[in-house]
């Protein structure tokens, strides 16, 4: 996993919509990105929809929320509809983002061993650079950690 301090790694990624984003395109801004293992999975619907109720509150400090996992363009589309997810969500079926970021890792379940993504949080600062890297948080007070953090500044 990335250390605070350090380049947050390019990317380009499609969305919901199928349009590419890049973290470039964000420059000057904050963004809060958060990878999670799965659309429609109980942990990470409460994590989305977290952010989704503080979504206003971070506009309002002028920082980006981004989600990021392996699901599908439609996977996302459906996910943010159900759900009425206002931020970006990027589809990474090719790992790019996700290994860039360290976040693919081994995980531990019922005593079977797999690869999946670890559910971690990254601010990137207006300058490109990680300014607070968040492994293995909790879905249900992730958003509110990230909000509170910023604020605090």
């Amino acid at each position: 996993m990335l250390e605070v301090g350090t380049k947050a790694p390019e990317f380009t990624l499609p969305d919901k919509d199928g349009n590419p984003v890049s973290l470039t395109d964000f420059a000057g801004k904050k963004v809060v990105l958060y990878f999670y293992p799965k659309d429609n999975t109980p942990g990470c619907t409460r994590q989305a929809c977290a952010f989704a109720e503080a979504y206003e509150e971070f506009k309002k400090i002028n920082a980006v929320v981004i989600g990021v996992s392996k699901d599908s363009v439609a996977s996302h589309q459906k996910f943010a509809e159900k759900h009425g997810l206002p931020f970006i969500l990027l589809s990474d079926p090719e790992l790019t983002a996700i290994q860039a970021y360290g976040v693919w890792q081994e995980k531990k379940l019922y005593g079977k061993v797999s690869m999946g993504v670890v559910r971690s949080t990254f601010v990137i600062n207006e300058n490109g650079m990680i300014e607070k890297a968040m492994p293995k948080v909790k879905p249900d007070t992730n958003a509110a950690e990230i909000l509170e953090y910023l604020t605090a500044k």
